[in-house]
């Protein structure tokens, strides 16, 4: 018996994308998202991803952060 992996929300990926983009420095402008939920849950990701950055959360500092991630 194989268990079906459960796919992630449209939101919880933009989040994701976001954050990931927001920690390796890219400007906001740079959403690809149009449609309002998805741009605004990748904005706030970018903007949790920029905090880390910006406060140093590196490597094993910033892993915490980046386990739903992937």
């Amino acid at each position: 018996m194989s268990m079906k992996r459960q796919k992630r929300s449209r939101e919880e990926r933009a989040y994701s994308r976001g954050y990931q983009a927001g920690y390796k420095g890219k400007s906001k402008d740079f959403c690809p998202f149009d449609a309002l939920q998805a741009r605004s849950s990748w904005l706030n990701g970018w903007r949790e991803g920029h905090v880390d950055q910006l406060h140093g959360l590196v490597g094993v500092a910033g892993i915490h952060n980046l386990k739903d991630l992937r």
